[in-house]
């Protein structure tokens, strides 16, 4: 691999570190961690809210930056702030089509949280494992900021009445879910309000499509179709894969390190 100018590396979570909803592979973290310590900055951009990261990082890279929400939520030095929400009037019109196809939801406020779908219903074991928040009405946010649509008469239907809105709709079929997001947010805009420009990125489904094709270099883990036309590298959604894929950029580090040493007649650290 080349030497690459970007310093940040950015990481989807859930399908590209995160295999089991829950937890990280120690190989995987363990190669993050060398590439932090030659000097990458690390961020984990996820669909999941802030509160949801925490209980998956579990303590790990403590100085990273976290997008939440495909981009509508950022931490930065454990200051969680919106980004982007639903306006008043924008909400109701998105109420008024839960109402026409008889949708269940998770609506994510910057904390709180508002579930409407089955008990049993997969991604109950994902939502605030770690206890930090309450399950409120919806009414009670104070601010919506990630609306994840979880059954309906007509999903389909569904997305394409929130692109009606102008809202950013990712219809996950594998997953049988609409992921709903205000405006054109996501976590490529996200970085870019950050001044994030150079950056490598790993990511495995459809709302990583514009974080990895203004990547310097886009590492799709596994086979999404949505990103045939932005990966330049794709590897086994395996973590031995992932560790070895993120493991390159430290060798190369070192490599590059050794090679200046030798120019100069300085032995590397």
């Amino acid at each position: 691999m080349t030497s690459l100018r970007a310093r940040t590396i950015v990481f989807d979570v859930d399908g590209t570190l995160c295999f089991d909803g829950r937890t990280i592979d120690d190989r995987i973290l363990t190669a993050i961690g060398a590439c932090e310590r030659l000097g990458h900055d690390v961020v984990f951009a996820s669909a999941r809210p802030v509160r949801d990261l925490l209980p998956v990082l579990d303590g790990a890279f403590p100085a990273a930056t976290l997008i939440g929400g495909n981009g509508s939520l950022v931490s930065i030095d454990n200051q969680v702030r919106a980004r982007a929400a639903f306006g008043p009037s924008g909400l109701a019109a998105l109420m008024e089509v839960v109402e026409r196809y008889k949708a269940t939801y998770l609506a994510d406020g910057p904390w709180d949280y508002a579930y409407t779908g089955p008990a049993d219903h997969p991604i109950v074991g994902r939502v605030d494992q770690g206890n930090l928040a309450r399950q409120v009405d919806v009414a009670e946010l104070p601010e919506v900021v990630k609306f994840l649509v979880v059954g309906a008469s007509d999903m389909a239907g569904f997305a394409a009445a929130g692109r009606g809105l102008g809202l950013t709709v990712n219809h996950h079929l594998d997953e049988a879910i609409v992921d709903v997001a205000p405006a054109a947010t996501t976590k490529w805009e996200a970085l870019a309000s950050m001044g994030i420009s150079e950056y490598v990125a790993f990511g495995n489904d459809i709302n990583d499509v514009d974080l990895l094709r203004n990547a310097e270099r886009a590492v799709r883990v596994g086979t999404h179709p949505s990103l045939d036309d932005v990966a330049h590298v794709t590897v086994t959604a395996a973590p031995e894969a992932v560790a070895a894929e993120i493991a390159l950029l430290a060798q190369t580090d070192r490599a590059l390190a050794q090679v200046k040493s030798d120019r100069s007649g300085i032995e590397a650290p």
